[in-house]
């Protein structure tokens, strides 16, 4: 990481697939060096607006902008050593090992005559350390498990370095224990070096745990933003997601915890 703080904005944003618009007129500034956690119901733009900041989408008004600058005038290279992404569904190719698709994540860093380095077999296997990686980083990826499978393409975003990193439900296909793993390992990156962390994710639970910020998106546009104890209230979640709960205090973190209410238990409270 550098230690300038890199700042990822979305102006005014629309997004959308073959005339229909997903994401339409967001504005969005990522806090630098912080924790921004993305929830919503299921086709409410979020994974939408994620692949936008990303560049893997070309924006149908507005602009994504990395330190000011319009990100599709930035060489990819230059954009691919500053912002990371963890897709949703990534596709590693047939044969490669898991040591090779996190070498991967040095490749931005590769210039015309620069030549892989220590300082690049040092972040490789920084990356498998951290993600528990290690002891199957000489197995090819489609022999893994699912969870597996998404620890190594952590670690290959990891060893990326990127300023920006930005994950689509990183904790898909993971059990419980390696979800807390995961989502503690994204902490300790931002609080240690400064990474700004965007992720998509389900649970609002953990989303309240671990997020600095919480954007909520409805219908492609924000509906909700600021710190999970201001945002995560019981109207905003039946707004948001069409689910009736009980919003009470976090045992262990003090933060929102969603209760939710089915239809046989909406009179037991």
């Amino acid at each position: 990481m550098s230690d300038d703080r890199h700042t990822l904005a979305a102006r005014d944003l629309s997004l959308g697939y073959e005339g229909r618009k997903v994401v339409d007129g967001l504005t969005l500034e990522l806090a630098p060096a912080g924790i921004t956690v993305i929830v919503g119901a299921n086709a409410s733009g979020k994974s939408t607006l994620l692949r936008g900041l990303a560049r893997l989408l070309k924006p149908s008004a507005g602009v994504v902008e990395l330190d000011g600058a319009d990100v599709s005038h930035l060489p990819g290279k230059r954009f691919a050593t500053l912002v990371g992404l963890l897709p949703q569904q990534p596709i590693a190719p047939d044969g490669i090992t898991v040591a090779e698709l996190v070498a991967r994540g040095r490749y931005p860093h590769q210039g015309w005559f620069q030549r892989w380095s220590t300082d690049d077999d040092e972040r490789v296997a920084s990356a498998l350390a951290a993600t528990d990686a290690a002891s199957f980083a000489d197995r090819h990826v489609e022999e893994l498990s699912g969870g597996q499978r998404q620890r190594a393409w952590i670690a290959m975003a990891l060893a990326q370095d990127p300023d920006i990193l930005l994950l689509d439900e990183p904790t898909t296909y993971l059990d419980v224990t390696h979800q807390i793993e995961v989502l503690d390992l994204l902490l300790e990156l931002n609080r240690s070096r400064g990474a700004t962390v965007v992720m998509v994710l389900h649970d609002l639970n953990l989303a309240a745990r671990y997020a600095d910020e919480l954007v909520v998106v409805a219908a492609g546009r924000i509906v909700a933003q600021g710190a999970p104890g201001d945002v995560l209230t019981a109207d905003l979640v039946e707004s948001a997601f069409g689910l009736q709960c009980r919003v009470i205090p976090d045992p262990v973190t003090g933060t929102p915890l969603v209760v939710p209410l089915g239809r046989f238990h909406r009179d037991a409270i």
